[in-house]
């Protein structure tokens, strides 16, 4: 057998399956042990040990608080061999009360501000110990009630879970990123999360709508409104996952408007700077002033001031919300790791049953804990009482005795605990053993045996049990809650309030991506001058106020308003002022309004997209049509869709192919359907839409090919099928005549 540096040549394996199973063990170890939080507690492994680890520092509320870097030390030394700055902000995350409903860390220092949640000072300066909430969930911990396992280096042990004794998941919800999942669960009110444990104790066949009765939705820190309805709410909590809509409140007062609540996550001053900018672009003549008056006492104030008493708010603020993070879409979806260790998407009522399955064990466990405490004790009382009845022949046994414990053990028959107990007892305390407290400890721990063997053996006194414990927490860390739940008008950008008059205007692009708008649509492309080595590539006519798309030559869309973009009076700008494309693509068409555009690849595959999903705020881009390693060969505008339109295709080899354009798929992104089938090293050249019974003419480089809707027929066929060729004597294509 060869070997070299402890590698077994004799036991190898293909390269693939060793990928493989490496991808899988390290995709079940992000899932599992980083990105989703447990249903027990609510917590994803790195918030688990900074909890476990603060309370063995003894960092309990009532001490005195230390310094995070000294946390950060013990939970990075002994249970998480991780970055120290992922687990500090982790940490920070637990102590900030506007990104927690209910912070577990209770923190002195800088830990940030709503403006700016990462603006915390280094750990060196803040410090820390447990909120009183944590004791929820960390109060039993030595209670018996979890199981351990070893750290990473098996010197100690951590707990599995934390036995919270509140459904910390619902309540302080939380995100994470797995591989090939996720997870988004939304905080909600404790009062309410226990009111509805407390319903499910009491009539285990509850039904989801009853459940949804006494949680109507999400509480966030921030407060604000949830304008999603009630009906699409249920259907969230039902399926466990969809989106919801959350927009901030506001008061006029003196005919100002005053925002003191926002979205959650939301910074105020971003709103200020969105809202600035609308009024520096001259977009919102109707506001004259923005102010920002957030102190101490309101965190959030933020003031709008309107031109005069004559403004429509609620027409001003529809406009705002539908602009800026006023009004701000939540995903949810509630995946998280089950009592069986796997990840699952639950719906609220099956994360509530699973939950209060987690919290009878904890129970269980500690109940049995405390008996086995009682039970020895009890053991060890008769034992003292035996010492008690026959004191002085039990002083001479251990005076006289070399074996003391085996002559006290023959003796008086006692145990080996018993005997143990005896002896570790001082000799001056031997003499001072009194009959009357043994006995009243012995009626006072008989009397809790009891009780225990008793709600051990009836699952509907444990269930009163538990019901006990979650009204004391309800009553102890309960509060009112602060999101309203409030169906609203939905949010338009309103050209009333925009008030910018539109304009015609001509959009010139050119092929290195300098783009700009010049007045009127009587523009001569040809007079315009570009920058050295570059040239034109396409225009549009539109008018100032609509959006447009840009696509590169990854498939990707961009929108841009017009109005935003520079005047043809100079080269203008690159496009990459206004968007950010991926390294290496280049902006190959220019898209104006339209109700449909047909996107197809060279390689022949397509569909036909909806105009609204191409639209997006991202600079990024949204991923719209794959190529798959194919260009772009066209964008075409469908506006009519009563007529019918047909699709002809021409490829490289000069053949042609005519298909009905109701035939393609309608997508909102993908690859798209094969229109065409092609040969080896054949791809599309050219695309052209029109109507039937008219004429196709087609401009080829000595000729122009006519043909009526008869002649054109020939070339008509099923959707995926080869073209036929033009007749002998045409080729090199150069277009359609689209005049």
């Amino acid at each position: 057998m060869l070997t070299n540096n402890n590698i077994n040549f004799n036991d190898s394996q293909e390269l693939h399956e060793f990928t493989e199973k490496a991808y899988l063990d390290y995709a079940m170890y992000v899932i599992l042990d980083r990105a989703l939080p447990n249903i027990g507690d609510g917590l994803k492994p790195v918030q688990r040990r900074i909890i476990y680890a603060m309370s063995e520092l003894n960092l309990k509320n009532e001490a005195k608080f230390k310094k995070s870097a000294r946390t950060v030390g013990d939970v990075l030394g002994k249970f998480h061999p991780h970055g120290d700055s992922a687990c500090y902000e982790a940490m920070v995350l637990m102590a900030q009360s506007f990104s927690y409903r209910y912070p577990l860390i209770a923190g002195q220092g800088n830990w940030g501000s709503i403006d700016d949640p990462k603006s915390f000072a280094a750990m060196r300066y803040t410090e820390a110990k447990l909120s009183k909430y944590a004791q929820a969930l960390l109060s039993e911990i030595d209670l018996g009630t979890v199981t351990w396992a070893p750290n990473f280096d098996g010197s100690m042990t951590e707990p599995k879970t934390l036995p919270a004794r509140l459904p910390n998941l619902l309540l302080n919800g939380g995100t994470g990123i797995a591989v090939g999942m996720a997870t988004d669960i939304p905080p909600h009110n404790l009062v309410e999360v226990v009111n509805a444990c407390l319903q499910l104790l009491e009539t285990p066949k509850m039904s989801i709508e009853k459940i949804l009765e006494i949680i109507p939705g999400p509480d966030f820190p921030t407060g604000a409104e949830i304008i999603t309805s009630r009906e699409d709410l249920r259907e969230i909590y039902k399926q466990g996952n969809g989106t919801l809509k959350q927009r901030a409140t506001y008061t006029v007062i003196n005919d100002e408007i005053v925002i003191k609540e926002l979205p959650y996550l939301v910074s105020g001053a971003k709103i200020l700077e969105q809202i600035a900018a609308q009024m520096q672009a001259k977009k919102l003549p109707m506001v004259v002033d923005l102010r920002d008056e957030s102190d101490h006492n309101d965190p959030i104030r933020l003031v709008i001031v309107p031109k005069n008493s004559r403004i429509d708010t609620e027409e001003l603020m529809l406009h705002l919300f539908a602009t800026t993070d006023l009004e701000k879409t939540y995903k949810v979806n509630l995946n998280v790791i089950n009592l069986d260790g796997r990840p699952k998407v639950l719906n609220l009522l099956e994360i509530l049953q699973e939950w209060l399955s987690y919290r009878s064990q904890v129970v269980t466990n500690k109940l049995n804990y405390r008996l086995e405490k009682v039970n020895k004790r009890l053991h060890i009382l008769a034992g003292y009482l035996i010492v008690f009845l026959n004191i002085d022949e039990v002083i001479q046994i251990i005076r006289t005795q070399d074996d003391a414990k085996a002559a006290l053990i023959n003796k008086f028959k006692l145990s080996l605990e018993q005997a143990d107990a005896i002896l570790e007892i001082k000799l001056r305390y031997l003499a001072k053993l009194e009959e009357i407290k043994i006995k009243d400890e012995q009626t006072l721990l008989t009397k809790e045996q009891q009780e225990l063997e008793q709600i051990l053996s009836s699952p509907t006194k444990l269930k009163n049990y538990i019901k006990k414990e979650l009204k004391e927490d309800s009553k102890k860390f309960g509060d009112p809650r602060r999101t309203k739940l409030i169906e609203r008008v939905q949010a338009k950008a309103n050209a009333k309030v925009i008030q910018t008059p539109a304009t015609d205007i001509t959009v010139i692009l050119s092929k290195k991506g300098w783009v700009r708008a010049a007045k009127g649509h009587e523009v001569d492309i040809q007079s315009l001058n570009y920058k050295s080595g570059d040239e034109f590539l396409s225009s549009i006519q539109t008018r100032s106020d609509q959006t447009l798309i840009f696509m590169d030559s990854s498939g990707k869309s961009y929108s841009i308003n017009a109005d935003s973009l520079p005047s043809a009076r100079g080269y203008g700008e690159p496009i990459t002022s206004k968007i950010t494309p991926d390294s290496g693509t280049s902006i190959v068409a220019m898209l104006e309004i339209a109700k449909f555009y047909l996107l197809l690849s060279t390689q022949g595959y397509g569909f036909i997209c909806d105009y609204a999903d191409m639209l997006t705020k991202n600079k990024k881009g949204k991923s719209l049509i794959n190529l798959a390693g194919s260009s772009l060969a066209g964008a075409l505008a469908i506006n009519d869709t009563k007529k019918k339109l047909l699709l002809a295709i021409v490829s490289s080899n000069i053949k042609m192919l005519i298909i009905e354009v109701n035939s393609i798929p309608k997508m909102s992104k993908g690859k798209g359907r094969k229109l065409i089938s092609l040969g080896k090293d054949v791809n599309i050249i050219s695309a052209y839409i029109f109507e039937e019974n008219t004429n196709l003419i087609i401009n080829f480089a000595k000729k122009t090919l006519k043909l009526k809707p008869a002649e054109w027929s020939h070339y008509v066929g099923e959707i995926g099928q080869s073209a036929l060729k033009f007749p002998k004597g045409y080729n090199n294509f150069i277009e359609f005549n689209k005049g």
